[in-house]
């Protein structure tokens, strides 16, 4: 039985398809790349930005730090809030922290950002802290965001966990020794939670809280 639950934002928690895919576009835009079918774009959520920037449109690391910005001047006013709330989520994070469960946000989106999120959404009141990064780029890799966590709380390994829709997540928890729980609602593509040794699956919100409360 896990009594930290961690959990990932995009894609996870929410469907961020539209906000962070025309944010994406318009700051390439700015690098006269032109995308024509955003979901072209779709690896972009999840990962830390930087590192997508210069991954998939081979950009300098000068330039992935300007794309960064760029993004943000789209993100901040607009992009944030075209976004949905996962169908269920509400209905479980009700019940995780009605058993008694400690429920946190653990995100390599800016704590900034989050927090508006999880406030739009009506869901901040279940969140006991949110872990982010911060708009100097500390934090921005999953592993220092799931660290920053069991050492501020001083949450023993064996009680934590983090769910999450990408590898991102699993292979931040392997880094740090705690278990993880992949959902296939988000953005991995076939086989990758597999692949990166997921200690569970969940198909869906229902699944998920049946492995989260067993």
């Amino acid at each position: 039985m896990w009594q930290h639950i961690f959990f990932d934002l995009d894609g996870t928690l929410t469907d961020p398809k539209v906000g962070i895919t025309n944010a994406v576009s318009y700051a390439l835009e700015k690098f006269g790349i032109q995308v024509r079918d955003r979901d072209d774009l779709i690896p972009f959520i999840g990962p830390p930005l930087t590192d997508s920037f210069r991954k998939y449109y081979d950009l300098s690391e000068d330039d992935a730090e300007k794309a960064v910005g760029y993004f943000r001047e789209y993100f901040a006013p607009k992009g944030i809030f075209e976004n949905d709330l996962i169908e269920g989520i509400p209905e479980l994070l009700e019940h995780l922290t009605a058993a008694g469960r400690n429920v946190y946000l653990a995100t390599s989106k800016p704590t900034f950002f989050a927090e508006q999120i999880l406030d739009h959404f009506n869901i901040r009141q279940y969140f006991r802290f949110v872990s982010g990064s911060e708009f100097d780029g500390t934090r921005v890799h999953k592993d220092e965001v799931i660290a920053y966590l069991l050492d501020h709380f001083d949450i023993a390994c064996l009680d934590a966990v983090i769910v999450g829709d990408r590898h991102h997540d699993i292979d931040g928890a392997k880094a740090c020794g705690i278990a993880s729980v992949g959902v296939r609602f988000g953005y991995a593509e076939e086989g990758e939670l597999e692949d990166a040794g997921a200690d569970e699956i969940a198909a869906t919100v229902e699944e998920l809280e049946r492995i989260l409360l067993n």
